[in-house]
């Protein structure tokens, strides 16, 4: 077998290996999780929800700007 598909196959495995290897933890503050458990009112809304949709947001803009990015670049070079 060629050393580099070796390499590149011992890679992915360790990448496969560590994304399955997640282990359940708390990475919230005291604080917020104080404020999300006693966030519970009668319209439905809460603090979590809140939360979660933050969250989503800040997680989309990185692709978003990368999208952009490869979009423009792929234009340019197609122009060229």
């Amino acid at each position: 077998m060629n050393r580099k598909y070796i390499i590149w196959l011992g890679g992915l495995f360790l990448v496969v290996l560590l994304t399955l290897q997640a282990a359940p933890t708390q990475a919230q503050c005291a604080m917020c999780t104080a404020s999300v458990e006693s966030s519970n009112n009668e319209t439905g809304d809460s603090i979590a929800n809140g939360l979660n949709k933050g969250i989503l947001y800040l997680m989309a803009i990185p692709y978003v700007i990368a999208g952009c990015v490869g979009f423009f670049w792929y234009k340019y070079s197609k122009k060229r």
